[in-house]
């Protein structure tokens, strides 16, 4: 029997994506407080603060479920080695497009596997974008279009909707833009049993 796959998160966009993948898997909240741990690790680079909240995650659900696999993942948005966190409201996002205008930064995308309360697995990946300089009409557009679900993922955009008219250059992974190493993490899914080889 396979082992049972446990995702340790409620995204919408990581379920679609592995249920896209014929992933056999469950969804429970990790309940991870990553304010705390952001607070904790100040200073330190957001690809180390992405698999910190990956692992932290997948622990937490691990406890809970310690024959299953869990996956625990996160992403950072890391522009010349500042963190963006999601934006908070339409005017917070707007401030970070803004911020985000006319630059390239570096989506750092991790996930972890833990299993009886240990980490098993890691994969680290990055996808840079290079985002043009946005009219304000454009913008006012943007962000009426999306109301608050503006707010659901950090730097106030979803690359699979209209927030691809945002940029000139993409250089990565479609799934690692998404939030998930998706290729990465099948291939680890069938050396553990869960996925057919």
């Amino acid at each position: 029997m396979a082992p049972e796959l446990i995702l340790a998160s409620t995204s919408p966009t990581r379920q679609d994506l592995l249920r896209a993948a014929d992933v056999p898997f469950s969804a429970k909240a990790s309940h991870v407080d990553e304010a705390i741990i952001k607070g904790k690790m100040h200073g330190q680079s957001p690809a180390t603060i992405a698999m910190a909240l990956a692992e932290a995650k997948a622990l937490a659900v691990s406890a809970r479920h310690p024959a299953a696999i869990v996956l625990g993942a996160d992403q950072t948005l890391d522009l010349d080695g500042a963190l963006f966190d999601k934006p908070v409201s339409p005017q917070d996002a707007r401030q970070q497009l803004k911020a985000l205008a006319g630059k390239t930064h570096i989506l750092q995308t991790a996930a972890a596997f833990a299993r009886q309360g240990e980490i098993i697995w890691r994969c680290q990946r990055q996808a840079r974008l290079t985002m043009r300089s946005p009219s304000d009409a454009f913008l006012d557009r943007y962000i009426a279009s999306e109301g608050n679900g503006i707010t659901a993922s950090v730097g106030g955009y979803k690359i699979e909707g209209p927030a691809l008219q945002l940029f000139t250059e993409i250089d990565g992974c479609h799934f690692i833009i998404l939030g998930l190493p998706l290729v990465e993490l099948c291939a680890e899914l069938r050396n553990l049993g869960v996925l057919d080889t």
